[in-house]
């Protein structure tokens, strides 16, 4: 076999291949044996049909096409990996000639990954924002507790912000309730937020039963964003009390006996936490930092499938939400052609991403095994929501367990840059990322295997009995 490349442009390829007909016999051969069983020939039992019976009785065609459709899938893959390109798409192929007892030729038009010069990933600097814990912050977490133990008492005056109320609502068009928009006996916080424009500005000031009436637009349903006449009614006001921050609501609340040790625990919490944001925050900012260092050509077909992709999964969510994309773009303030570029420039960056880290993981040497897959396969399902054998027949029931290994394979190489990228946060200071544990908190560094192996060295000798000992 003989094939020649041609670069149509920097990520898609046409190959053209010629194979000498010596090597269609096996396939051949293996065609005359599958007609063979499918047709009948007087005097003849089935399978046993001679092939120049089967040439005058089918024609000689029909077999020289099942051949062809039997070698062509494989001498293109033959020929792909002598060129030393990989697929990204299905091929489009092409019979551009066939002469019996002679020759087979094919030509194959695909996208292939781009060839680029990886760049020097060791060492990548970055920047991250610091981690503080503000006395707000630990504030908030305090006073969040003290909610939980809070109770509410009846109170016979008006509405105030942080009161909770309950109310009966009723959403109207032209006189008539909207399905689905009318509630009743509904506690909820005043001030809060997140359910109706101008329900809170309403509630501030209302007494139990008075009703009051006001414009505003349905967030959810079939009639989201319409304009909609809305009637509120009280029916109770409740103030919530909470119980004092002393040592006795420290033991009542938590494991501690002082207001001070349970301060000192939500700080170190928070801090954990913000550990963990801030190791996040430096995985994306090394890797785009090592995106800067390369320009990888991108193949059309592959962008536009996954920006399509991605703005159908956007617009379900929305549709899930209860949302339009226009309340949507409003929300965030884009307008439709920001929203496409920005769409179009996380596309681009995730792709290229890929790429990069495919040739990473390929220098390195990388690999993946059982417990890899086992351990990346129940982090999926859990995301997901789902039961991890379930999760697990699926992907290997529909193929997708070397999309998993790819995937694995990205975080590994992404893993081993971050490892030896420079992170430092807005103050300056490096950011320790090598020692920092799952829940947040930063451990020793580990000890060198020569370390190790001088310190247990040290022990032994220091066991060993002195001559006064010995006798």
């Amino acid at each position: 076999m003989k094939s020649a490349v041609e670069n149509l442009s920097p990520t898609r390829a046409k190959l053209t291949v010629e194979v000498p007909f010596e090597e269609l016999k096996p396939s051949l051969d293996a065609a005359y044996k599958k007609i063979a069983q499918q047709i009948n020939v007087p005097g003849f039992r089935r399978g046993k049909v001679p092939a120049a019976v089967i040439d005058r009785q089918v024609g000689r065609g029909v077999v020289l096409d099942e051949a062809v459709n039997q070698v062509v899938p494989a001498k293109y893959i033959e020929a792909m990996q002598s060129a030393g390109l990989e697929p990204l798409a299905q091929p489009e192929i092409e019979v551009t000639r066939l002469e019996d007892n002679d020759i087979l030729v094919f030509t194959a038009e695909v996208d292939v990954k781009p060839q680029f010069d990886l760049p020097d990933y060791e060492g990548v600097e970055a920047q991250v924002e610091d981690v503080e814990v503000t006395d707000a912050d630990v504030e908030e977490q305090v006073e969040a507790l003290r909610e939980r133990f809070g109770t509410l008492v009846d109170v016979d005056r008006a509405a105030a912000e942080g009161d909770f109320v309950t109310i009966d609502l009723r959403a109207a068009q032209d006189g008539e309730t909207v399905e689905g928009g009318e509630v009743s006996g509904m506690s909820y916080k005043v001030g809060r937020g997140g359910m109706l424009d101008g329900l809170d500005e309403a509630l501030v000031g209302m007494s139990a039963d008075e009703e009051k009436t006001f414009d505003s637009q349905l967030v959810g349903g079939d009639l989201v964003g319409q304009d909609v006449e809305v009637t509120v009614k009280v029916t109770g006001v409740q103030e919530q009390q909470l119980p004092e921050l002393d040592d006795e609501f420290a033991q009542m609340a938590s494991e501690f006996d002082t207001v001070e040790e349970l301060t000192a625990d939500v700080r170190e919490r928070l801090g954990r936490g913000k550990r963990l944001e801030q190791a996040a925050a430096a995985r994306d900012a090394v890797l785009e930092a090592l995106l800067e260092k390369v320009s990888i050509p991108l193949p059309d077909d592959l962008v536009t499938d996954e920006l399509n992709a991605r703005r159908q999964n956007i617009e379900q969510q929305l549709v899930f939400a209860g949302l339009t994309m226009e309340k949507y773009l409003e929300d965030e303030g884009q307008t439709t052609e920001e929203f496409e570029a920005d769409l179009d420039r996380r596309v681009r960056d995730a792709i290229t991403a890929q790429f990069l880290l495919d040739a990473i993981a390929k220098k390195e040497e990388l690999g993946v095994d059982q417990n890899d897959l086992s351990q990346h396969m129940v982090m999926r399902a859990q995301q997901s929501g789902q039961d991890p054998q379930e999760f697990a027949n699926h992907m290997f029931e529909h193929n997708h367990i070397p999309d998993l290994v790819q995937e694995i394979l990205r975080g590994k190489a992404l893993a081993q840059v971050v490892e030896t990228a420079v992170v430092k946060d807005a103050s300056g200071d490096v950011v320790d990322l090598k020692n920092l544990r799952p829940d947040g908190s930063v451990g020793e560094p580990a000890a060198a295997p020569e370390a190790e192996e001088q310190d247990a060295e040290t022990d032994d000798s220091a066991e060993e009995p002195k001559e006064d000992d010995k006798a």
